[in-house]
């Protein structure tokens, strides 16, 4: 979870975006918005409210898949032991402690969310760990110096975001030259009918599972934060935009995630 301010007006849109896939296909994409326009304060308390429940839902509605995706975001992090990672809408800090795995007790690894929630949640999990912090923070002002870290990265966290090209120079200025900047967050499949059912059988699950977890309403959000959500070669559009060069991005579990990376100049 993290930043949802809407920018004025509400949630802009860009018109249509031709893209070259990773097939080398050239794909465009409809009209989509560049930030969510739910109010932060809304989406913060929703993240507060199922922070208690919030990992063992993701578990569930991933059935178990999620822990390999935050590995593949690792390992797109190209961390050394002893280096430094900045983990961006950190949640329960799951990806921040997978971050600090790699870097090593010498290394130094920082999770940043709005939800104090669910940055309890993490304290409480991994608040002990040499070389981890947990920090409430902002993705569009990040409390942290220009180049400080060799890598950032944000998981399931960008769609809820104000300005998806703004979160994105934010990571950008707080990593070297030369580090990577990874998103790992879901997507929608590209045949059309792949697509259609996805998005039904989502809008239909996650309500279902936040009931047995008490969490009905809150959990009506998040497939609506997939609706105009940018297809992951306007997400790949986006980063260049902000000066990340060497873009490139994956489709995993039949494309419901997109992970991507790039190098900041």
């Amino acid at each position: 979870m993290t930043d949802a301010r809407p920018p004025a007006g509400g949630a802009a849109t860009v018109g249509n975006v031709t893209e070259v896939a990773a097939d080398g296909q050239p794909v465009t994409a409809a009209a989509s918005r560049r930030g969510n326009a739910v109010p932060e304060p809304q989406v913060t308390t929703m993240f507060d409210s199922i922070a208690p429940v919030y990992d063992r839902m993701n578990t569930l509605m991933t059935a178990g898949l999620d822990g390999r995706w935050r590995r593949s975001a690792v390992r797109a992090a190209r961390l050394s032991r002893g280096g430094s990672a900045l983990d961006v809408a950190c949640g329960t800090g799951k990806l921040t402690v997978a971050l600090a795995g790699a870097v090593g007790p010498e290394g130094r690894v920082l999770g940043v969310d709005l939800s104090p929630a669910m940055l309890d949640q993490a304290r409480l999990a991994f608040g002990e760990l040499v070389g981890v912090e947990f920090r409430v923070g902002n993705a569009l002002a990040l409390p942290v110096a220009d180049q400080s870290f060799d890598a950032a990265t944000i998981a399931f966290g960008l769609r809820n975001l104000s300005s998806f090209e703004d979160g994105f120079r934010e990571m950008a200025r707080v990593v070297r030259s030369g580090g990577r900047v990874v998103c790992l967050e879901l997507s929608v499949p590209r045949p059309r009918l792949a697509a259609r059912v996805y998005e039904g059988t989502f809008r239909l699950m996650a309500p279902v599972v936040g009931t047995l977890f008490r969490r009905r309403t809150a959990y009506r959000y998040l497939p609506h934060s997939l609706d105009g959500f940018p297809a992951a070669e306007e997400i790949a559009a986006t980063m260049r935009r902000v000066g990340l060069r060497d873009v490139s991005f994956r489709r995993l579990a039949l494309g419901a995630v997109a992970l991507h990376v790039g190098t900041v100049a």
